[in-house]
């Protein structure tokens, strides 16, 4: 009978917390959850872990595993429970805030505070690697003490464990920050930490992926803004986000007067909104924007593209009547649909709901923009799961998790329902009665942060971008300068008044290594130009990622090219290019 995965890797973290315990009796034992795909557990240590020691824990583990000892459950009392831990102030702190029964599991000797489940015995736990070591406050905390966490993950079968493992070293081989930097797309500086320079190349594909956006859009009827990057502490204050996102604003003051850099664009739109008078007759009104923004994030949580201090969000707010609601959603779906097919990225959706405290507006409010959002889901066929409490501060959202190439979760898109910021913002329309009406408002954002979008489909396509959105599209390779070099630059030129990113190698070196380099840079199409390309008009080509070369006429391959960026087509694979 086959293990469950999330219950084998917790079961793991007690095993190792075990053999910590063994070896480092001074430690002291924060958190031990399960994740997607492993493990991990805070730890305070006296000294800092290297490698070395997590090869000392895991070969502890095996030594305690092998001793097959039943995970046996307990249900304690608090002053029991408080007797157990008295030694660890991170377990007294949790058992004080547990209301209800307080279970504790063992194995042997050890046991944990723990609410389960487990698996039977440590002998089935033998397929297991601890992988790194980070810090992490307590509780997520900054103002609390940092903590060690040791990072691992743990399969039933060995092979499981292998082609895990395989996978990690693929993950690290696409890390964006690595092909950022050989393919010149983007540099990090410490004169700006967290705020990202655009190269040349990494301009050229956000271009690209920006130009789609605004076509898409435009399609759907939506009507592109741009609106100021500070605006004044009053504006915050009514939309809330003062007492919300104070801590993360960048603030200034002018003529003695407080202003914030804008963390979100919504306000900009309702101001944009509020400029004239509309009728219900012009509802749905979609206005959208690439706005950059800047939140402040501590400095340990900087990671390339994928956290940063200044981002740009492909924001869209809508202004709906209460009947258009299920409708403009619906859309809004077919158009994220549309966008992430361009990308080969499937997608599952999360609803999240109200916060428990911190959020605005009445609980009836929250419950209808729910219920709302539920059969909208329902009655478009899309699944989704309930994701509580996790919900703007302002309404419940639908969140879109992406998964790219190597199963790895993305949190990207969102359409966010709010009845708040309209009642706020005294936000209106003419109804047909001829009276004020309240809109209801929709904040939307597919690919959610330009900038970590490009770092996940960096990663997701490996830096080969498909040709449409590819820095360079073309390298033309003449076999000898003295004989193809006019012919060369002919066809390069050609290409080139018909808008394709085209690029001449006209360079010393040998045929093989000029070959080889744009393989490397991953330039989608290469073209070599001999005796019987000149004498033919034709073009000897070879496709990213495939030995084979193909000939054909010049004219047949811009007409192939053109018609695969026209159309968005994603990447061949490569056993179809060969």
């Amino acid at each position: 009978m086959s293990v469950d995965r999330n219950t084998l890797n917790h079961s793991t973290s007690h095993l190792m917390a075990e053999a910590i315990m063994h070896l480092y009796p001074e430690a002291k034992l924060g958190f031990g959850p399960a994740i997607e795909d492993g493990f991990y557990y805070d730890v305070d240590l006296p000294f800092t872990l290297n490698e070395e020691n997590l090869r000392e824990i895991e070969k502890e583990m095996h030594k305690i595993a092998a001793k097959n000892m039943p995970f046996v459950r307990k249900e304690v009392s608090k002053e029991e429970a408080l007797k157990l831990f008295a030694n660890n102030p991170y377990k007294l702190e949790l058992i004080e805030g547990i209301e209800g029964p307080i279970t504790i599991y063992s194995q042997g000797e050890f046991y944990d505070l723990c609410a389960g489940p487990h698996i039977e015995r440590t002998g089935k736990i033998q397929h297991f690697k601890l992988l790194s070591i980070a810090g992490a406050y307590w509780r997520g905390n900054s103002k609390n003490k940092q903590l060690q966490r040791i990072y691992g993950t743990s399969w039933e079968r060995k092979d499981e464990l292998d082609n895990y493992l395989k996978l990690l070293e693929e993950r690290k081989a696409r890390d964006h920050r690595k092909l950022g930097k050989e393919l010149n797309l983007f540099m990090l500086s410490d004169y700006g930490p967290g705020f990202p320079f655009w190269l040349p190349n990494g301009m050229t594909l956000r271009t690209q992926i920006e130009n789609m956006w605004k076509e898409v859009h435009q399609k759907y009827d939506y009507l592109l803004i741009d609106t100021p990057i500070m605006l004044s502490k009053e504006l915050w204050i009514t939309s809330g986000h003062w007492d919300h996102y104070k801590d993360n604003m960048y603030t200034t003051k002018i003529d003695d007067n407080e202003f914030a850099i804008k963390p979100m664009n919504c306000p900009g739109a309702i101001l944009c909104y509020k400029n004239g008078l509309h009728s219900y007759r012009e509802l749905p009104l979609r206005y959208a924007e690439l706005g950059h923004v800047h939140r402040y994030e501590a400095s340990g949580a900087l990671n390339g593209l994928f956290r940063v201090r200044s981002f740009t969000q492909d924001d869209a707010h809508t202004f709906v009547r209460p009947d258009q609601i299920a409708s403009e959603i619906k859309s809004i779906l077919k158009l994220y649909d549309e966008i992430y097919s361009m990308f080969g990225l499937n997608y599952n959706i999360e609803l999240s709901t109200r916060p428990e405290e911190g959020y605005i507006g009445s609980i009836d409010i929250w419950n209808e923009s729910e219920r709302i959002l539920k059969e909208i889901c329902i009655n478009s066929g899309k699944e989704f799961k309930i994701n509580p409490g996790d919900g703007a501060f302002y309404g419940p959202k639908l969140d879109f998790k992406v998964k790219d190439c190597m199963n790895r979760v993305w949190q990207c898109g969102t359409i966010q329902l709010d009845m708040n910021l309209p009642e706020r913002f005294d936000v209106s329309y003419i109804d047909e009665k001829g009276e004020k009406a309240r809109p209801v408002m929709i904040h939307r954002a597919c690919l959610g942060s330009i900038e970590r979008f490009i770092g996940i489909i960096i990663e997701h396509f490996a830096g080969a971008f498909p040709l449409w959105m590819a820095p360079e599209q073309i390298r033309v390779l003449p076999v000898n300068n003295a004989f193809h070099l006019d012919k060369s630059n002919e066809i390069v030129n050609k290409l080139k008044q018909l808008g394709i990113r085209a690029s001449l190698d006209a360079s010393e070196d040998k045929l093989g290594y000029r070959l080889r380099n744009a393989q490397v840079n991953k330039v989608p199409y290469t073209l070599v130009i001999g005796d019987n390309e000149v004498a033919n008009n034709t073009v000897t080509y070879r496709h990213f990622g495939s030995r084979k070369q193909i000939t054909v006429t010049v004219d047949e391959f811009i007409e192939m090219i053109t018609k695969e960026i026209k159309n968005r087509e994603l990447p061949k694979k490569e056993e179809e290019a060969k």
